[in-house]
């Protein structure tokens, strides 16, 4: 048994190292390297199972070794074993059948599993689940001490079968309360809101690149362009980290003729190279369009963002984007596990590379190089517009976000904003609308005393950096009665006030608070439909749009007189 568990383990790496070779590398030396090496690493396996002081666990060895081969390579290029394809299919089809949740883990007093946010319409809101209830049993079973890994693969499982959950919830009467939910076909929805926004914005929020994905967004422009008050269309690509190739070139192609050229794809030589275009009429291409980006808009946002920026399609906003310009691919494996391979590079329509890193050399410290931008190339739009290579899309109008405070960070990460949200959703019955809910003051107030002073973790940057001073002070001799009593009156001049800090940083607090609370009553459609409202990409977007011509001005067309697109900025 030990021998066959051996054997399917050195096979997998086996096809692994083959693989690449066979992909058009018929070098004789570097076939010989890869025959001399596989033998070293058999050989030296073969002694530590035969040899070493304790057994060895063959998958886990063998595993480890692949993904350290792996890892020297990019982050793209992984083995993905026939355990863990269940979540790699779900990214591609964004179907899966299950009770349709996000969950998370929490330790400290509160450890467990929580249910975060059920998706609207899915079996676990129907069936009553509420973010902030902690999950105790699943069909008998305790479930105290499982990871969210563990919790989630016994909630998941074939559609019309049921499950029975048994569910800690706080601040009501009955705390402990039962639930037999059947599960459904679980599709995540691309685009879980579209509307028009500020009186004349059709906006669209686009999440993940799977196979529904053109189809929505398809949907969402065909009704928005209906709607008489819509002047322009923003595609917001924010935090989305990509997916599907073929996804990306769809979306591109309702916004331009059909035909376009949208990328080039460029492997090890030449024969792997290819060409893609628009093969679908395309929906509108003549609305003004905006598409918003940061630094998480990767991989096929950025084919999207960048493909309608060199087509002079689209304005881009908002902060550069990752700098992922590399292609992968699934080659089988033995025993039903798949490599995903990087396996070329892509040029959008100027004839740029948007690739940041250069994985194929490394730092002396092992870091890889990140190509900077004194070394970026230039190219030109479609309208002869400058454009460069290398770190990302940079967008026409760049908006400077602040980094985020550590009180509020710590806020957000010990959950005092969600639980918060959780027992003010079991207090109130309804809120206003997103469209006009607001966090008042007598709901910051309700806030600030539900912190609890003695439980908040505070990274009290002012009070340890003046330690440190000071014992600098004392070890370089500065220390002394006048310096002593300085020091004491920046102590109390630095002391940390929570309830001060807490007003200081309301607004940004608010916004957390906000999207949680909108959480329990109107679902991640409510928190998007909020957010527009306050958005800085959304003001400088509008701004643009007030200035007439503009927006021809900047995609390097010919100024028309028109309307400046009405705002209603002012009523917020």
């Amino acid at each position: 048994m030990k021998k066959t568990y051996l054997k399917i383990a050195a096979a997998s790496l086996l096809a692994a190292l083959v693989v690449p070779a066979a992909m058009g590398d018929s070098n004789d030396a570097n076939s010989a390297s890869v025959a001399r090496n596989l033998d070293i690493f058999n050989n030296i396996y073969k002694e530590l199972t035969t040899f070493y002081v304790d057994t060895i666990d063959a998958k886990k060895s063998i595993e480890t070794a692949i993904n350290a081969m792996l890892d020297d390579i990019d982050p793209y290029t992984e083995y993905i074993p026939a355990s863990e394809q269940d979540e790699f299919r779900v990214l591609a089809t964004g179907e899966y059948g299950g009770i349709g949740s996000y969950i998370m883990n929490r330790t400290g007093d509160k450890k467990g599993v929580y249910i975060s946010s059920p998706y609207k319409g899915s079996p676990a809101a129907k069936a009553g689940l509420r973010p902030g209830d902690r999950i105790i049993m699943i069909d008998g079973d305790s479930v105290v001490n499982w990871s969210s890994d563990s919790v989630s693969s016994h909630l998941k499982g074939q559609p019309n079968t049921h499950v029975h959950l048994k569910v800690e919830r706080q601040w009501t009467q009955d705390s402990i309360i039962d639930f037999d939910i059947t599960r459904e076909t679980i599709k995540v929805d691309p685009v879980p809101y579209h509307g028009v926004a500020r009186g004349c914005m059709g906006y669209i929020s686009l999440t993940t690149f799977n196979e529904q994905s053109a189809q929505q967004v398809k949907d969402a422009v065909v009704e928005l362009k209906q709607n008489p008050d819509v002047k322009f269309l923003v595609l917001d690509l924010r935090g989305n980290g990509g997916g599907l190739m073929e996804s990306a070139i769809q979306i591109v192609g309702h916004f331009v003729p059909k035909g376009t050229q949208v990328l080039v794809t460029r492997g090890r030589d030449k024969q792997s190279e290819k060409t893609y275009k628009t093969t679908a009429d395309p929906v509108d291409t003549t609305t003004p369009l905006v598409v918003l980006v940061d630094g998480s808009s990767a991989s096929s946002s950025e084919i999207t963002a960048g493909a309608l920026q060199d087509l002079d399609r689209a304005v881009i906003v908002g902060s550069r984007s990752f700098g992922k310009g590399l292609v992968q691919s699934t080659r089988p494996l033995p025993f039903d596990g798949l490599l995903k391979v990087t396996v070329a590079k892509y040029y959008i329509p100027s004839g740029r590379l948007i690739q940041e890193v250069d994985y194929s050399h490394r730092n002396p410290d092992g870091t890889f190089q990140r190509k900077p931008d004194s070394l970026a190339n230039v190219f030109h739009t479609a309208n002869g517009r400058e454009v460069r290579d290398g770190g990302g899309i940079t967008p026409d109008i760049k908006v400077e976000y602040p980094e985020i405070n550590r009180l509020v960070y710590n806020i957000v990460r010990d959950h005092w904003a969600f639980d918060f949200a959780t027992k003010y959703a079991a207090e109130h019955p309804s809120i206003p609308s997103p469209a006009k809910f607001e966090v008042t003051d007598e709901i910051f107030n309700e806030f600030k005393a539900f912190i609890n002073p003695d439980k908040f973790e505070y990274d009290k940057v002012c009070e340890a950096g003046l330690k440190a001073l000071k014992d600098v002070a004392k070890a370089e001799g500065y220390m002394n009665d006048s310096t002593s009593i300085e020091f004491e009156r920046l102590e109390k001049l630095l002391k940390h006030d929570l309830s001060h800090d807490l007003d200081t940083h309301r607004s940004e607090i608010a916004k957390h608070l906000a999207q949680e609370i909108l959480d329990r009553y109107y679902f991640q459609q409510g928190q998007l439909e909020y957010m527009v409202r306050k958005d800085e990409a959304i003001d400088r977007t509008l701004e643009m749009f007030a200035k007439p011509g503009e927006y021809e001005r900047i995609l390097g067309k010919p100024v028309t007189e028109g309307k400046p697109a009405k705002s209603n900025k002012k009523k917020r």
